[in-house]
């Protein structure tokens, strides 16, 4: 009896033919931690091998349901309400009672395999005890059964896969295996909380092309836990959209998507960069302007530039011969999948590593070759905002002094001066000056990263490098963030090399673009020559992997097709042991 089969017996009347009762179905559900509502009157149904998206950005209640779903909520919890699954009020069973049907009725894919896995076991020995909620209790049919389900996934050697430890896994890899583990039961609900948001653009769409198919092959419910519309609209049926935990607005996808009628959910589908291009348009034709100024020497100019790191006794070419110039004023674009070389061509650019060849200049000033000492007066006018905002800001330190630091690294000005200053690039960045005496845990997110840009901004520079700057924060926020940079790019001709996985939010930000693949710059051009003309294959699939402006049924469509000139060669986003 295979596993979907045994399921099916343990649950008579869940499977057999069409039935009007929905699988899952919520029901004026709250969730209280103490005198905090967290979550208020949630209502939504979730039909047999049907798709639903809980949307919203953090805070919004769209986590603390699915864990509801889950029983996985701490004991300080109160829960009021119904959760029926298959017709069963799940909020009333006994842990021991409930215990059979996580994993093997409801399976659960979380957000970061990093942390989902045992760094100190292997793949296969975490995958047999996913093993020991199927029918297979003799270890050898269980591990067939496992490699059986990685090649399910896509996961191309299964065998490696098994003894592998999370390591040795890419991101995207690991995400399959996740996926690989939760589908093994044959579960009639699959709960996906962000399955992608830590992945490649090409990685995630892999992701979600494979639990759409799972859920088609495999007549699955999935619970796609997201923050992002697009992503909704191209993989649920329906949608419920999340605010402060109460719903604002619900129904089928299309006309969610189409016509959203609460403010809201306006502001989520405005908020999207795959959905609205062209939004910050009016900010960025100064920069076209400045970037049709053919009289104007380039602000940054790297020529030819090389890096090879020596690993495990092997040479590996990080960087190899690349070359961009960037005019005045403008935002030039890096972008490519994890290992490309974006990180080390901007460490280069930054003086942070030395390249074996060739030369990086700002400002007609060459910055090769100088000692870390010589370094620092560039580094006054070439500042860098990084990635994550929770881990880039020193967590004890007030406002003021994080903004601060580089005047007084600097010596510039008098303390009255300093204090000046750092209340003026507040200003400038759109926070008030009621902040400087708080801690970075008392930010939210995007204020945190709003303090980094100030930070940044202190010292006046001429160059500001974004290293995936909006990665870590939900659309809405990253919207306020792109706003915030093209503001003082234009008033203050600030330049800009923009690091990013996301063409979607290039499109909105940037100029130029140089697109990056294993080391090298495979395209280079304006974003208009990019997008409506890519002439490299990667470039092509990179854009084919932004979600879709369309709406289709989700029961009634299929995956987009790869564009052929990638189809039987190494395939973009094909995820390989680390």
């Amino acid at each position: 009896m295979a596993p979907h089969d045994r399921l099916t017996a343990a649950f008579p009347h869940s499977l057999a033919g069409e039935h009007p009762a929905p699988l899952l179905e919520v029901e004026a559900l709250d969730v209280s931690y103490g005198a905090t509502r967290v979550v208020t009157d949630v209502g939504f149904s979730l039909g047999r091998g049907r798709s639903l998206a809980l949307i919203g950005e953090s805070g919004s209640g769209k986590s603390t349901i699915a864990r509801t779903v889950l029983r996985l909520l701490p004991g300080s919890a109160h829960v009021e309400g119904r959760v029926s699954f298959d017709g069963e009020d799940i909020l009333g069973l006994s842990e021991r009672r409930f215990r059979p049907l996580r994993g093997r009725a409801i399976g659960f894919v979380p957000q970061d395999p990093g942390n989902a896995l045992n760094p100190v076991r292997t793949i296969g020995s975490q995958a047999m005890e996913a093993a020991a909620l199927t029918d297979a209790r003799d270890p050898r049919i269980a591990r067939e059964r496992i490699l059986e389900t990685f090649a399910e996934v896509g996961l191309d050697n299964p065998r490696r896969v098994f003894d592998s430890y999370p390591h040795q896994l890419s991101g995207g890899m690991l995400q399959r295996v996740l996926i690989g583990l939760a589908v093994l039961p044959r579960p009639l609900l699959l709960v996906a909380d962000e399955p992608t948001s830590a992945l490649d653009v090409t990685i995630q769409k892999h992701i979600l092309d494979l639990l759409s198919r799972l859920r088609e092959d495999l007549d699955i419910s999935l619970l796609l836990i997201t923050h992002d519309l697009a992503i909704a609209a191209e993989r649920a049926d329906s949608i419920v959209v999340l605010k402060d935990g109460s719903v604002q607005e619900a129904g089928p996808t299309a006309t969610v998507f189409v016509a959203p009628t609460s403010p809201y959910a306006r502001k989520l589908h405005a908020d999207v960069p795959a959905l609205n291009p062209d939004r910050y348009s009016a900010l960025r034709d100064l920069g076209l302007r400045r970037l049709a100024d053919q009289g104007q020497a380039p602000k940054i100019a790297v020529r030819k530039l090389t890096k090879t790191f020596e690993v495990d006794g092997k040479v590996l070419t990080a960087v190899n011969n690349v070359s961009f110039s960037v005019s005045p004023g403008t935002t030039h674009a890096l972008v490519g999948e994890s290992g490309s070389g974006k990180t080390t061509t901007i460490r280069l650019l930054l003086g942070l590593e030395q390249p074996d060849s060739g030369e990086i200049s700002v400002a007609g000033e060459t910055l090769t070759g100088r000692t870390r000492r010589s370094m620092q007066a560039a580094w006054r006018h070439l500042q860098l905002v990084y990635q994550n905002p929770f881990t880039s800001l020193d967590p004890t330190w007030t406002v003021e002094r994080l903004v601060r630091e580089p005047l007084d690294r600097f010596r510039i000005g008098t303390p009255k001066e300093r204090a000046e200053w750092v209340r003026a690039a507040l200003v400038d960045v759109g926070l008030g000056a009621h902040l400087v005496t708080r801690k970075p845990q008392a930010l939210s997110g995007g204020q945190r990263q709003r303090v980094a840009i100030a930070r940044s901004l202190v010292l006046r520079p001429d160059v500001i490098v974004l290293d995936e700057p909006t990665s870590a924060l939900d659309v809405s926020v990253q919207a306020d963030i792109v706003a915030v940079l093209l503001e003082l790019q234009a008033k203050l001709g600030l330049t800009y090399v923009f690091v990013s996985h996301d063409l979607a939010l290039v499109r909105q930000l940037a100029h130029t673009i140089s697109v990056m693949r294993h080391g090298r710059i495979v395209e280079h051009g304006t974003v208009r020559d990019i997008f409506e003309t890519p002439r490299d294959p990667y470039t092509a699939a990179l854009l084919h992997s932004i979600p879709s402006s369309t709406v289709v049924p989700a029961r009634t469509r299929s995956p987009r097709p790869a564009p052929q000139a990638v189809v039987g060669s190494a395939v973009i986003g094909q995820e390989q042991i680390a």
